[in-house]
């Protein structure tokens, strides 16, 4: 039976590809030829043995793929483009990527079982849900924070009064610079907050800024904010962040984080 499928399936390539003229009765026994094919090829997949659960069609071996009815074409053509790093999203797609037939694929198409690749939002944008829920650092309430071990009445409004002075987190690692929390209670944080909704703010430039001006950062006192000025005068303006770390009891270690407010 394979043999006569792979006969017929030559047969009707040569008429398709043009060596033979084309007329009217060849044309009609292409359409003839086609639909006896499909008709095997059904049969056929209706012999093997039955499928007994749902799968995602992207992950189809070779084995499977023969198990199912598909020809060694149409695995081929799956795994070239899966080999792209594509992945096929519905019925009808995996039809266009490999051809299989009407019949074969009214008889898949109950088992597909595709993965939903679109993340979930909340209404309220307050969390992403993935395999956890997250909540919003920058929106996060007071009772929210202290639902974290370790944080309590003082650590909570600690933690708020620090978010409101720099206008909002740009990133959930600030929460390390917050006094009195420690690393411990930190890491516990980390699991339940991130920072979605990043606020607009106005970062101040360090080559044109007065101390006055550069002090406003919370990261920098008055005393600082001088020795930078200084610094500026003396050595000309700062081409990069990493220049800031030569300055003399400037926070090396939050540069990551201090240089997110800052421009050049």
């Amino acid at each position: 039976m394979l043999l006569l499928i792979g006969v017929l399936q030559a047969t009707y390539y040569v008429y398709t590809s043009g060596t033979v003229p084309a007329n009217s009765s060849i044309v009609q026994i292409d359409s003839e030829t086609s639909r006896y094919i499909d008709s095997i090829q059904k049969e056929q997949a209706q012999k093997k043995e039955p499928i007994s659960s749902s799968f995602n069609p992207n992950f189809i071996s070779d084995y499977k793929g023969y198990i199912i009815g598909m020809s060694v074409s149409e695995i081929d053509r799956l795994h070239a483009f899966r080999n792209q790093n594509k992945f096929v999203q519905s019925a009808e797609e995996f039809q266009q990527v490999t051809l299989v037939s009407d019949s074969l694929l009214e008889i898949l198409t109950p088992y597909f079982k595709f993965p939903d690749f679109k993340p979930a939002y909340k209404k309220d944008n307050r969390a992403l849900s993935h395999e956890k829920t997250y909540i919003d650092l920058n929106i996060a309430t007071e009772q929210e924070l202290k639902s974290i071990s370790g944080i309590g009445d003082i650590l909570a409004r600690r933690i708020i009064k620090f978010r409101n002075s720099l206008n909002g987190f740009m990133t959930a690692d600030q929460l390390y610079d917050v006094y009195g929390l420690e690393e411990d209670v930190v890491l516990r944080a980390l699991e339940k907050f991130k920072v979605f909704q990043k606020t607009s703010i106005k970062k101040i430039n360090i080559n044109t800024a007065t101390a006055e001006e550069i002090s406003q950062l919370i990261y920098i006192k008055t005393d600082l904010a001088k020795r930078i000025v200084a610094y500026r005068n003396s050595h000309g303006s700062f081409l990069s962040f990493t220049e800031l770390t030569k300055i003399e009891d400037f926070p090396a270690d939050k540069i990551d984080r201090i240089k997110l407010y800052l421009a050049l």
